[in-house]
C-alpha cells in the first residue's frame, strides 16, 4: 500500500500544472470574444448615429466625428448620400489577445446603416 501512495505523490501538482494554463488560456479566449462582441456593438451604434445625423441634414463631417467618437479606435467610416437615403458603413479591426492565443489572429467587425433623408 505504501508503494501505491509513493507513486501517486505529486499527481495533484502535476494536474494543476497542466490544468491552470489551460484555464487561463480559456479565460483569455472568452475575454477576447467579449471584446469582439463589444466592438461589434460599438460599430453598429456608430453607423446608426452617423446615418441619423446626415439624414437630419447635418454635415457629413459632423456625422463622421460623432461616429468616430463611438466606434473603436482605428475604425473606418464611409458615408454615401443620395437624394433620398444615407448609407453609412463602419468597420474596425479587433486584434487578438496575443501570446499563446496568437493563433486567433484578428477579426474585422463591420456594420451598415441606412436612413431616409428628412425633407425640410
Amino acid at each position: 500500500m505504501s508503494t501505491r501512495r509513493r507513486g501517486e505523490r505529486g499527481a495533484a501538482t502535476a494536474e494543476l500544472a497542466v490544468g491552470i494554463p489551460l484555464l487561463v488560456a480559456l479565460t483569455a479566449g472568452l475575454v477576447w470574444m467579449l471584446a469582439v462582441g463589444a466592438a461589434q456593438v460599438r460599430v453598429i451604434d456608430a453607423s446608426r448615429e452617423a446615418a441619423r445625423v446626415v439624414a437630419r441634414g447635418d454635415d457629413p463631417a459632423a456625422a463622421e466625428a460623432v461616429a468616430l467618437r463611438i466606434a473603436p479606435d482605428g475604425a473606418r467610416l464611409r458615408i454615401a448620400v443620395s437624394a433620398d437615403e444615407v448609407l453609412v458603413s463602419t468597420s474596425a479591426k479587433v486584434s487578438g489577445p496575443g501570446g499563446v492565443l496568437d493563433v486567433l489572429g484578428s477579426v474585422t467587425v463591420s456594420s451598415d446603416a441606412v436612413a431616409m433623408v428628412e425633407q425640410s
